[in-house]
Formats: structure tokens, C-alpha cells, sequence
């Protein structure tokens, strides 16, 4: 599975974009190989995409972010994954059923 894996100090975020087996704890460190970064406070994000998709060809599925980072940058196609939580009603959500 192709996952984030937070890594920062506190109220100082980045993560790293990993191939890691999908039993695996996003924090364990038990990672294959480091694919990337993401920066939410710039929104930067940086991939090695040739190797993406080598893993993605091998079977990698990746988490719903990176699933829509992936789509961003173009190294696949297809429609982005919403990712909101279910739990919290939010405005767009109301509207949406609304509509």
C-alpha cells in the first residue's frame, strides 16, 4: 500500500509518501521505500513518480490522499476520492443532500 507516514514535530507537519504492507501501522517505520513528501504547510508535494508506478503496476494500492495527489500531478487518471471525515456533518455535506 502506498500510505502517508507523518513525520515533524508538533504543530510542525510533513509527511512522507511510503510503500509499506497494508497490515503495517502508518507510525511503525516498517516501510518498503520512501516514494515522496508532503508539505500541507506550503502544499508541496514531491514523488518519484517512475517508481509510483512500477509499485502501482506490481499491485500497490494507494490511501485515498494519495490517490488524489497522484491524480494532481497526473500520474494517473481518474476521478478524486473524497476524503472528508463521515462523522462531522459539514456545510457541503448538507448542501449536497440538500440537493
Amino acid at each position: 500500500m502506498i500510505r502517508m507516514q507523518r513525520i515533524g514535530r508538533k504543530n510542525e507537519a510533513h509527511f512522507r509518501i511510503v510503500l509499506t504492507d497494508h497490515k503495517n501501522a502508518a507510525k511503525s517505520g516498517k516501510f518498503q521505500e520512501i516514494l515522496g513528501s508532503y508539505n500541507p504547510k506550503s502544499g508541496e508535494v514531491t514523488m518519484q513518480e517512475d517508481r509510483v508506478k512500477y509499485w502501482m503496476s506490481v499491485g500497490a494500492q494507494p490511501s485515498d490522499t494519495v490517490h488524489n495527489f497522484l491524480i494532481s500531478k497526473g500520474v494517473i487518471t481518474g476521478k478524486k476520492i473524497n476524503v472528508l471525515s463521515r462523522k462531522a456533518p459539514t456545510k457541503k455535506r448538507k448542501e449536497l443532500k440538500a440537493a
